[in-house]
């Protein structure tokens, strides 16, 4: 078994404490030994570069790497959604994030593809499309299109946003389906949402008995169910019916903290794409978004400092859609800026490893751990611009292999 030792740096370990100069041994993929390389080791030489666990975003959509409205118009080829997908899987290790979880849009071949290592990326979570309510956030269709047309949108095997359904028999039926094609994780919309199609941002969507059914059959395998979720009554019916997880959360207060707090169930904000909406736009996109995205970003702020003084688990996720996924790690820049830099980064490893369900094997630089490793140009913790600047992601490691090395 060849040891390789990344020697020479700091090492920020994800647990939270401030970075140590120590080195980290790494053997067939597993981080084996944390101390100090022995004279006449095979050393990758870091040069006082700062060492983090490869980072993790809870929250993304590599299925929606494409313009969006030309995507679910008919008027991009498959080859070219692929290409899209691809694409933005690679500016995410590019990046510096080894493991992303995608909640909705790509179906099981994506997933697959990417583990056999048939093109670059990381590893991936996915929910295969998400669980919508007819009519609700998540369906794309022409207003003059009836709902059972919209699977014809799906690419079997690479995209599949959303799944219809009108009733707790419909939802169960969608969900095992879901699961069939390969699912780990189970997605719900249960309010409107800011990149709307049919539904209104204040709308609640499913009832607490049908979001219940979701996490019947998510428990049934083990597993789990996150909702999107921006209202407070529609967050408040995900924690009645049981789930583990929030994404967006944009009106949490105290009331439904202390709820989530006693339910155990953590939330996901998602910075980046408000400020992707607002400031850059998202092409193809509907212009009423901007109307909807108003007043998000301060909503969502608040809710995240409810949610951090109630001791909340805090994951990170960005949301990035359409083709400019490059800089996924905003998200972690402007999560400095709303709380510390160490604080992104923790939830961007550890925690986001706890959520997801695999903090046994990921999200921390210890023994035993997969070696999933960015090493960062300059430190993040004292500028987390370099957070948001891939090129400062200048050597990343995916399971004990280079993935990247730009040094």
């Amino acid at each position: 078994m060849a040891e390789t030792w990344y020697a020479g740096g700091r090492v920020a370990d994800g647990s939270g404490r401030d970075p140590s100069a120590v080195d980290v041994c790494v053997t067939d993929g597993i981080i084996t030994k944390i101390g100090q390389a022995p004279s006449g080791a095979t050393t990758v030489d870091l040069d006082g570069r700062l060492l983090t666990p490869g980072l993790m975003d809870a929250h993304v959509h590599l299925g929606l790497s494409s313009p969006i409205r030309a995507q679910f118009g008919f008027e991009l080829s498959a080859a070219e959604i692929a290409a899209d997908i691809f694409t933005s899987a690679g500016f995410a290790l590019d990046a510096g994030f080894t493991t992303v979880r995608d909640t909705g849009g790509i179906d099981g071949g994506v997933v697959g593809v990417l583990a056999k290592g048939k093109v670059r990326g990381p590893h991936v979570l996915s929910c295969g499309p998400v669980q919508c309510q007819v009519g609700g956030h998540g369906y794309y269709g022409a207003e003059w299109e009836p709902t059972a047309m919209w699977t014809e949108h799906h690419i079997p095997g690479l995209c599949a946003l959303s799944l219809m359904s009108g009733n707790a028999d419909e939802l169960r039926k969608n969900v095992r389906e879901t699961f069939r094609r390969g699912a780990t994780f189970l997605k719900l919309c249960v309010t409107g949402g800011v990149v709307g199609g049919h539904d209104r941002l204040a709308d609640t969507q499913f009832t607490v008995d049908e979001i219940a059914v979701a996490v019947e059959e998510a428990a049934a395998r083990g597993t789990y169910v996150t909702v999107h979720a921006h209202g407070k009554e529609g967050i408040r019916n995900a924690i009645r019916a049981g789930v583990r997880c929030i994404e967006h959360g944009t009106d949490i207060d105290e009331q439904t903290a202390a709820s989530m707090r006693e339910h155990d169930v953590a939330v996901v904000p998602t910075f980046a794409v408000i400020e992707q909406l607002l400031d850059d736009g998202v092409a193809d996109v509907d212009p009423t978004t901007v109307e909807r995205v108003t007043g998000v970003r301060e909503r969502m702020a608040a809710a995240l400092e409810i949610a951090r003084s109630n001791g909340l688990r805090i994951g990170l996720g960005s949301d990035l859609i359409g083709p400019n996924q490059q800089r996924r790690g905003e998200e972690l820049r402007l999560r400095s800026e709303l709380e510390s830099p160490m604080h992104a980064l923790v939830s961007a490893t550890s925690v986001n490893a706890n959520i997801l369900g695999v903090g046994d094997t990921v999200g921390t630089v210890h023994v035993g751990m997969r070696a999933d490793l960015t090493v960062w140009q300059e430190d993040p913790l004292e500028d987390p611009g370099v957070f948001a600047n891939p090129d400062m992601a200048v050597l990343v490691v995916k399971s004990g292999a280079t993935a990247k090395d730009i040094r």
